[in-house]
């Protein structure tokens, strides 16, 4: 079926809680599903990494950003306008690495866990979020930047704010030799 000439593609949004209660739902059977938490969140990592490799297009389409020259730009293209424009937060970008290949993204505000008081004393390994690490390393491998990307403080671990590691595995260096040869 076509759409008619002249008419605008419609943006089917859901609501922010309706998001947020589902993803609750999603973790709980797979934490129903999986005994040990390691599988739960390669699972989530999966899933995320799936969303990410797909999500790049949108947000290519929708945002209408230019190439970044670094991975300085790139970790600021994430938090000042992906995160904006699926989250609904900015999260603060802080480089820890001399090379300038490592950086955490900080949330103040994660989403995610508006409705989770608290992980289970069961769960202490479960990175509930941890599909946010999925999309992200999806969504980079997609622009071909390859990065290793973690949970290294949590909210619901009792750690004053949420921070995600993202590590960039090449050097900027090696990605120009490459292109001039």
């Amino acid at each position: 079926m076509s759409r008619p000439p002249g008419r605008k593609q419609e943006n089917h949004k859901i609501s922010r809680e309706l998001f947020v209660l589902t993803y609750g739902a999603l973790v709980a059977q797979l934490c129903k599903d999986y005994e040990k938490d390691e599988d739960v969140n390669t699972c989530l990592d999966r899933m995320g990494y799936g969303i990410g490799i797909r999500l790049i297009d949108d947000f290519l389409a929708r945002s209408a950003v230019k190439k970044c020259r670094s991975y300085s730009e790139t970790a600021d293209m994430i938090a000042q306008v992906a995160f904006k424009m699926y989250l609904g937060v900015t999260p603060s970008v802080s480089c820890s690495s001399a090379a300038g290949n490592e950086f955490s993204l900080i949330l103040d505000k994660n989403p995610l866990v508006d409705f989770v008081e608290e992980l289970p004393a069961e769960r202490a390994s479960l990175c509930y979020c941890n599909l946010l690490c999925g999309v992200i390393r999806g969504a980079l491998e997609m622009v071909h930047l390859a990065a290793e990307v973690t949970f290294l403080q949590d909210r619901l671990k009792g750690d004053a704010v949420t921070e995600i590691g993202i590590t960039f595995l090449r050097k900027a260096e090696d990605r120009k030799h490459k292109r001039n040869k």
